[in-house]
């Protein structure tokens, strides 16, 4: 069973950078990509970041330049970095992982957090 518990949202005003974590449990063999998304009420969800297995990420045009994945070494930890955060940005933020489990091996399963609510004041 994997799990992703999700963290690190919160109200912040404009201008402002929060971290949003995303950590894996589980009987985990690999993770193979984590999607960061975000939607606000009234829109669809949006990919907002992504991050392949072999370090190549990927951004929206809307959070380009102001959001970052980070290269760290805390294990079945993925982190979405946002800085100079805009009232557009606020959203419920999901974290979605591409992982292969010790039980289903040959399996790529897909795994979402439960969410967490950015709100950036203006």
């Amino acid at each position: 069973q994997v799990q992703l518990v999700e963290s690190g949202g919160g109200l912040v005003q404009a201008g402002g950078s929060l971290r949003l974590s995303c950590a894996a449990s589980g009987s985990i063999f690999s993770i193979n990509r984590v999607d960061w998304y975000r939607q606000a009420p009234g829109k669809q969800r949006e990919l907002v970041a992504s991050i392949s297995s072999g370090g190549s990420t990927a951004y929206a045009d809307s959070v380009k330049g102001r959001f970052t994945i980070p290269i760290n070494n805390a294990k079945n930890t993925m982190y979405l970095q946002m800085n100079s955060l805009k009232p557009e940005d606020t959203a419920v933020y999901y974290c979605n992982a591409s992982i292969t489990t010790v039980q289903a091996m040959g399996v790529t399963g897909h795994y979402w957090g439960q969410g967490t609510q950015v709100t950036v004041s203006s």
